[in-house]
């Protein structure tokens, strides 16, 4: 009934198949990709014509996590997949930035690619397998697309280069780098991941040596195409008028050139508006056809756009001037401040050039954290970093509701950059949540929150060993010409071919994120721009040691104080009791936060040191083991014939017998003790099956001509009248 195609290669140690003809046939291009025991369906469609007036390329990529694909039923209250989870959009994100330059310049027509995962393997990489597919399915389609792209991850354990390592070894730090690397069979598109301290030299080794492995999956991916791809539907770009184009160049050369040459912002653009709103007069005075009116404005815009990134990289190229009249190396003026909000755990302001970014450090305990339940697992989370970007910071109005894509791209690349120096939840057993808002931006407010936040958790007083900054690097590339750009600038992002972070300490990377807007960069450019950052990193961490150096030596008087003791395994059920009856207890009567887990762990939390000593206290005293020859004082419980049991410590209780009340004979035990009175005892013996033998006697001063036994002596019982 159908006719299938399949290719496959070989990436990691496990078989990459890509097959098309079978499924989602309706579709301009799709394809089916068996990844080890990962499946994924991915389809790309677009519109035959592009929208009246369409001035941008509408491109949208969903990566659709199936929950069946785990064989788990989502938690949700719907009990069905809702809104995509934060990893579903980081993947997503990582698909979009690689292939988004490789569409041709003017095909404006709406693009959807859709990732359907449909089974997972946690030993085989998804994101490798849905990045192969989408570049496959664009391929193979008549959608007009310069491909292919390809991915893959790279890690190293043991010092051994390791092609997509596992999710398990990714979580569980086996491996002390993890980064994506996408690009073509010529040049590197992306590179995004996580390092702990990591030389740039090898950080370049590894993304050459992922990149090896994208070429691989690339040439198989031509062969598909070979086989089976269709002929690219032909567009027609949007062709501006060499008159329109002329009059602008004229009428806009000398303002941009101003513009482009004024150092704040908001004046920079203020310059550029009335350039341009003096453009569109002139051109337009005289037009009265509404069609006529509307394509010039809309030709008008496009050249004046043309005309300002070309002057802005020419000015750079040639003049070796940037928008702000630094050269290419210079990092912008850096002011810092730490402990800004007073009743917050831990703060500290970044503020670099135009772009600044408060971050506020919450600590919290085991009831704090937050619940994780994706495809791949369900658990908890102790350590999360939220990044906001409200319209403000930009000096523009705008609606203020969920979080957007963008924040949360730039959240997890800030979050992956702090998290390499961590202390470990036994060195440090809070829950934290830090916060970055930004309050300012013109530039890579991503590397400002984590500067911000390394020292807001100094300032939280978290072991923090060594601040961590971060740096944004560009690029303007014009044929043979090339300028590599340190702390870019919002409008070099912008008008410019890269925009590169990458965040670490002194001693390595911790955190790198490269996107290109060009057809991929190559070894040399990488190198350049890696060495750049690192020198500009010092420079920052330099600042940044201005505010504050070490961690504090105590927390805040407002954060929760925790501490940790360690009970024997056999005891934990004492200290939690029956239904949770005695844990219940102690946090009713101490006001603490108490949680145990199963290795004996206790942490106690509260901001009242009298009331975590209490509660510590009588935990220790929950589990402690009676000694043979102690002294306790204890609690009379139970009044018996034989004599009274007596709790020498919570919920052990020992036999006090008759004939070891008093040195005289005792006849009735009532006639010394009821319950509730306090008394020493000696513990004289602990049996085999746990039975507490005590003493009172002992410590009473002996009968007249006898001699006094040794231990603490007190006044003696005397019958109760």
């Amino acid at each position: 009934m159908f006719k299938t195609y399949s290719v496959s290669c070989d990436v990691g140690g496990k078989t990459l198949t890509i097959e098309t003809g079978k499924l989602a046939k309706q579709a301009d291009g799709s394809v089916f990709v068996s990844y080890g025991d990962t499946r994924v369906l991915v389809t790309a469609c677009s519109s035959k014509t592009a929208k009246p007036g369409q001035s941008f390329f509408p491109l949208t990529v969903e990566f659709a996590e199936r929950f069946y694909a785990s064989g788990k039923i989502p938690g949700s209250f719907h009990k069905r997949e809702g809104r995509p989870t934060t990893e579903a959009t980081l993947s997503a994100r990582l698909i979009d930035r690689p292939i988004r330059p490789l569409f041709p310049e003017g095909y404006l027509n709406d693009t959807q690619v859709v990732a359907t995962i449909m089974s997972v393997d946690q030993e085989a990489d998804v994101d490798v397998a849905a990045a192969a597919g989408v570049s496959a399915a664009l391929s193979i389609s008549d959608i007009p697309f310069n491909g292919p792209t390809a991915a893959c991850r790279i890690g190293r354990i043991n010092g051994v280069w390791t092609i997509n390592p596992t999710f398990k070894q990714i979580e569980n730090w086996e491996t002390d780098m993890e980064i994506m690397i996408a690009g073509t069979k010529n040049a590197i598109m992306m590179v995004e991941g996580g390092a702990r301290e990591i030389p740039e030299e090898e950080i370049l080794e590894a993304i050459l040596k992922g990149h090896a492995e994208v070429k691989k999956i690339c040439a198989v991916i031509e062969d598909l195409k070979k086989q089976c791809g269709k002929a690219k539907r032909e567009f027609t770009p949007a062709v501006i008028q060499d008159s329109i184009k002329n009059k602008v160049t004229e009428l806009a050369t000398a303002g941009l050139k101003e513009a482009l040459r004024t150092k704040d912002k908001h004046a920079r653009y203020s310059l550029v508006d009335a350039t341009k709103e003096k453009v569109m007069t002139t051109i337009t005075t005289g037009i009265t056809d509404d069609a006529v009116l509307a394509q010039t404005k809309s030709e008008a815009g496009t050249a004046f756009d043309t005309l300002q990134y070309n002057l802005m990289r020419e000015m750079i190229l040639t003049d070796k001037i940037r928008i702000d009249g630094r050269d290419t190396k210079t990092i912008r003026p850096i002011t810092v401040e730490a402990g800004l909000l007073p009743r917050t755990h831990g703060s500290a302001l970044f503020t670099r050039g135009e772009t600044q970014v408060l971050a506020a450090v919450t600590m919290g305990t085991s009831e704090d954290e937050q619940i994780v339940d994706t495809m791949f697992v369900k658990g908890m989370r102790k350590f999360m970093l939220h990044y906001n970007f409200p319209p403000f910071s930009v000096g523009e109005c705008g609606r203020m509701g969920g979080t957007s894509r963008r924040e949360i791209g730039h959240g997890a690349l800030a979050e992956r950059s702090i998290k390499a120096m961590m202390p470990t939840y036994e060195q440090f057993p809070y829950t934290l949540r830090i916060v970055c808002e930004t309050l300012e931006s013109n530039g890579s407010s991503s590397m400002g929150s984590v500067c911000s936040t390394s020292m807001a958790l100094m300032d939280a007083g978290v072991p923090y060993p060594k601040p961590v900054a971060g740096i944004a690097m560009g690029l303007i590339k014009e044929g043979t010409r090339v300028a590599v750009l340190s702390d870019i600038l919002g409008d070099e992002d912008h008008l410019g071919d890269m925009d590169f972070k990458v965040a670490g300490t002194a001693q390595g990377v911790t955190g790198i994120q490269m996107d290109i807007k060009i057809e991929g960069v190559d070894e040399s450019i990488m190198k350049t721009a890696l060495t750049q950052a690192r020198e500009g990193r010092l420079h920052i961490l330099g600042e940044m040691s201005k505010a504050i150096a070490q961690p504090r030596t105590s927390l805040s008087m407002h954060a929760p104080v925790i501490t940790s003791i360690t009970v024997p395994k056999d005891k934990i059920r004492d200290v939690i009791g029956s239904g949770g009856k005695v844990i219940r207890e102690i946090i009713a009567q101490t006001g603490c936060k108490i949680d145990i887990n199963d290795e004996g762990v206790v942490n106690v939390a509260s901001s009242d040191g009298a009331a975590s000593q209490k509660a510590i206290d009588w935990i220790k005293g929950l589990v402690a083991e009676v000694e043979v020859g102690k002294i306790y004082h204890g609690t009379v419980k139970k009044i018996m014939e034989f004599g009274a049991f007596v709790e020498v410590l919570p919920n052990q209780d020992g036999l006090l017998h008759v004939s070891e009340i008093a040195h005289e004979r005792v006849k009735l035990v009532t006639d010394f003790l009821k319950e509730g009175d306090k008394l020493d005892v000696k513990v004289l013996e602990v049996d085999r099956a746990g039975k507490i033998r005590l003493s009172r006697k002992v410590l009473l001063p002996a009968p007249a001509g006898t001699p006094a036994p040794s231990g603490k002596t007190e006044k003696p019982l005397t019958p109760k009248a």
